[in-house]
C-alpha cells in the first residue's frame, strides 16, 4: 500500500505495510505544505495495533495544527500532547523552499537520510539525522535538530524500524519516489512489524 504527491516544493510518495496479525498500523506519514515550505514526518507509535494507531495520529493532528512551527516547538507540542498515552518515535523534516535547507530532528529510532543526486567535492554524499533515544509523550530527552542544504534532486528517504536502513549504493535516485519507496520496502522490510518508507525529491529552485 502507498500513496504519492505533489506540494508546489516536494514530489513525494510512501509505502507501508502492517505488522502480521493486525489490521490497523502504528505507521504513520504527515507531508504538510505551510508558508515557507513543506513538513515531512514518519509517526511510529509505541506498540503495535489500535492504541499504537491512536498514539500516532494524535500526534499528526498536532502536527497539523502549526505546520510552519519550528521543529523543536513541534515536538514539545506533539511531547505535551501524547502524556499519558503510550507514546510515539517522530522525526520531522522540515524544508525551506526560500532557504534551500532541510531542517531534521527525531527522537527516537525513525530513520532520516538526505542522499545527494549530485555530491558536493568534500560533503558526504548522504547525510542522516541526528536521533535522540526517547518516547515522545514518555521519556524525551531535550532534542537536537540539524539544518542541511539540499539542491535539486537530492531525495530524503524517512522510515521506520520496520525497514533496516542497510541501503545507499543501490539507490536509484532519479527513479519516481513511489517506485523508490515500493523497492525499499519490498527488499529491506523486516516483515514482523509494522513498515512505513517515505521519499521525498527536493525540485531545482530558479538559478539552479
Amino acid at each position: 500500500m502507498g500513496s504519492v504527491g505533489t506540494t508546489p516544493q516536494v514530489e513525494w510518495a510512501e509505502a507501508h505495510h502492517v505488522s502480521p496479525g493486525h489490521t490497523e498500523s502504528g505507521d504513520l506519514h504527515v507531508v504538510l505544505p505551510h508558508r515557507r515550505g513543506t513538513l515531512l514526518g514518519v509517526i511510529d507509535g509505541c506498540g503495535h495495533g489500535p492504541h499504537a494507531a491512536r498514539a500516532a495520529h494524535r500526534a499528526a493532528e498536532v502536527l497539523r495544527e502549526e505546520p510552519d512551527g519550528s521543529v523543536l516547538a513541534q515536538l514539545q507540542r506533539c511531547h505535551e500532547a501524547l502524556a499519558g498515552s503510550r507514546g510515539v518515535v517522530l522525526t520531522l523534516a522540515d524544508f525551506d523552499a526560500g532557504e534551500r535547507t532541510v531542517t531534521l530532528c527525531g527522537i527516537g529510532n525513525v530513520e532520516a537520510m538526505l542522499f545527494r543526486a549530485r555530491p558536493i567535492r568534500g560533503a558526504p554524499a548522504r547525510e542522516t539525522a541526528l536521533l535522540r533515544g526517547g518516547i515522545v509523550g514518555g521519556d524525551m530527552p531535550p532534542p537536537h535538530a540539524s539544518v542541511v542544504p539540499v539542491h535539486a534532486g537530492d531525495v530524503l528517504v524517512l522510515l521506520t524500524d520496520g525497514v533496516r536502513p542497510d541501503f545507499g549504493a543501490e539507490l536509484a535516485l532519479r527513479q519516481p519516489p513511489q517506485r523508490l519507496a515500493d523497492q525499499l520496502l519490498a527488499r529491506h522490510s523486516k516483515g514482523n512489524d509494522d513498515a512505513l518508507v517515505l521519499v521525498a525529491r527536493f525540485p531545482a529552485c530558479a538559478d539552479e
